[in-house]
């Protein structure tokens, strides 16, 4: 009887089938970075960086190699494709591969640090001459701006995420210095937050409204009218009344758009993020900021754009808050424009 009954029981799961996965090798180097958006060096150095955080501590013979997941995921970043195909391609069943998803996501995170740097005293100069050499607009360290990532509508709190567009999304602020590089990125609130609330209450719009010592000092942000002018934040005029405000809203518009190409080329080289993200808002907000940290990766290593043709799509709204830095935006307006 308990032989029968174990018999039973084994039938009732179907075995464990191992695959070799060889589908990378026959690819050239261009159409492996089609797939991928990295080269396989790349990949080498992620697979290395990332080694200890995802190698499974176990001796069974049967564990995914690191290389293997990491592709896995950046298959899924960069086609935004549906978890049961990027199994079928690789060869493991669609459960396998949200976990390597939700791992190796974790531990790009994890890296962090090493990849999103805000100015520091040593990087300031180059950012400042590099902005400064678009439109001539001095001391600025960054552009700021808001983009939203389409998710399915979640279960919790539903009507937080519909936004002004009137689709599910993330609202996401980015911040970047001349080269297109993220410096920070806040990835948490639903689409119906403001982006002039989510500035306000991030760590920068925090630490630079208690110790911004001055432009001339601590440098400028960059931003459209949906945020509040203030001294370290400078934003167009609305009605310009003069030849100075007219040349100012020029070269900080100029100057700004290299973060609205930037979200145009991070969702461009990472399809994912234009498409309708299939899984609760707590995991989106996670490979949001994955993705942020493989961006800058792919400038460190210069990794080629698949298509460079599109431009992230401008969504302002005006900010009604207090515009303390009217007085700096006049200054800067009359002395160097």
């Amino acid at each position: 009887m308990a032989a029968r009954l174990l018999y039973d029981v084994q039938q009732r799961y179907k075995p464990r089938i191992y695959r070799e996965f060889l589908g990378a090798e026959p690819y050239t180097e261009s159409e492996f970075q089609a797939r991928y958006r990295f080269s396989k060096e790349s990949i080498q150095i992620l697979t290395t960086l990332l080694n200890d955080d995802l190698k499974r501590r176990t001796n069974r013979s049967h564990a995914i190699p690191v290389e293997t997941q990491i592709k896995i995921a950046l298959r899924y970043y960069a086609s935004g494709s549906f978890m049961q195909v990027i199994g079928d391609t690789f060869g493991y069943d669609k459960s396998t591969v949200s976990r390597i998803i939700q791992a190796v996501t974790g531990a790009i995170s994890a890296h962090g640090a090493d990849f999103l740097r805000w100015p520091d005293e040593t990087t300031k100069p180059a950012i400042i001459n590099g902005f400064y050499n678009i439109a001539r607009f001095p001391c600025v360290i960054g552009a700021v701006d808001g983009t939203h990532i389409r998710i399915q509508a979640p279960s919790d709190n539903e009507y937080a995420f519909v936004n002004r567009k009137n689709f599910h999304s993330i609202n996401v602020q980015g911040i970047c210095d001349h080269e297109g590089k993220f410096t920070n990125i806040v990835a948490k609130w639903p689409g119906s937050t403001h982006d002039s609330f989510i500035f306000r209450n991030s760590d920068v719009g925090i630490h630079l409204d208690q110790n911004h010592r001055g432009f001339d000092v601590d440098g400028l942000l960059l931003g459209d009218s949906g945020y509040a002018c203030k001294p370290y934040l400078m934003t167009p005029y609305l009605r310009p009344s003069t030849r100075h405000q007219e040349r100012f809203n020029s070269a900080q518009t100029r100057t700004r758009s290299v973060i609205e190409r930037t979200f145009g080329r991070w969702k461009r080289r990472f399809h994912l993020l234009h498409s309708e993200i299939r899984l609760t808002p707590d995991r989106v907000c996670k490979i949001v900021i994955a993705c942020a940290i493989l961006h800058n990766f792919a400038i460190l290593q210069r990794e080629p754009m698949i298509d460079d043709r599109e431009v992230e799509e401008i969504d302002i709204g005006q900010d009604l808050g207090r515009q303390d830095g009217t007085n700096v935006r006049n200054l800067i307006a009359t002395t160097y424009f």
